[in-house]
């Protein structure tokens, strides 16, 4: 069983549609689609073209798209958010219809998925097994890190949320981050994703025409569209530039 993971899209819909031509070769048995899939540029063109492909798809939930389900239905977002983040959920919500809230307010926190006959399972997440916001990085304490993951009974965990691959081994469970479509961090501007296989897991990345995908995204109705365009496609942060952002976080 092929097995493609999908995260952190972030309604990048030029790197998905990228990913989804290399997908035409692989021919994946199954999609999972790992969450925060709307919270950007394209939100509705991104979710549409997810909800129509030829391939199974089973999607769980991130914060994001929670967050978004939360402004739509006219209730309050958490003190701490940025005012920047706070803007682009709203912009976000204002994009979908009834039946794009409801998809997304009924999505799994997590999954489990059998790989093969042979009865091993993977965990899907989209932060951590309990929680779709907490954070977590290569460099985080392997105590904190054990504590996480201790209720855990399958050997392999796929997650994703801090958009950096990584691949980490913590009491004898292999814990996968699959990085992000629409908003890596990592070495150069491309499209991250989880490729699983009964052979193994194999970390991809799909690369695309950056400067057409900026121009596409320059052209939504995005209020913060060029900032995505800049900071997001046509360069991105560094996998150590981002671990030293979330630590700091993660220990405030």
């Amino acid at each position: 069983m092929k097995i493609a993971a999908l995260y952190d899209i972030h309604g990048n819909l030029p790197a998905l549609n990228a990913v989804i031509s290399e997908l035409d070769q692989v021919k994946p048995d199954l999609i999972i689609v790992g969450g925060d899939i709307v919270a950007g540029p394209m939100p509705v063109q991104t979710l549409e073209r997810l909800l129509q492909l030829k391939y199974p798809v089973k999607f769980i939930r991130g914060n994001n798209d929670r967050e978004v389900v939360v402004i739509y239905d006219g209730k309050p977002l958490r003190s701490d958010m940025s005012e920047k983040g706070r803007e682009k959920l709203e912009w976000v919500a204002k994009q979908l219809n009834p039946s794009h809230r409801d998809f997304l307010a009924q999505l799994p926190e997590r999954l489990i998925q059998p790989l093969n006959d042979s009865g091993r399972e993977i965990l899907f997440c989209h932060a951590t097994p309990t929680s779709d916001e907490e954070i977590f990085t290569p460099i985080t304490p392997m105590e904190r890190l054990k504590e996480i993951f201790r209720e855990v009974n399958q050997p392999d965990v796929v997650c994703g949320h801090t958009h950096i691959q990584f691949e980490i081994q913590i009491d004898g469970i292999r814990v996968m981050n699959a990085g992000s479509v629409g908003m890596p961090f990592a070495e150069r501007s491309g499209a991250y994703w989880l490729l699983i296989t009964p052979s193994g897991f194999e970390h991809k990345c799909t690369l695309y025409d950056l400067e057409n995908a900026a121009n596409e995204i320059r052209a939504s109705q995005d209020p913060q569209a060029n900032d995505f365009a800049e900071k997001n496609v046509l360069t991105i942060p560094t996998p150590v530039q981002a671990m030293d952002m979330f630590e700091r976080l993660r220990t405030k």
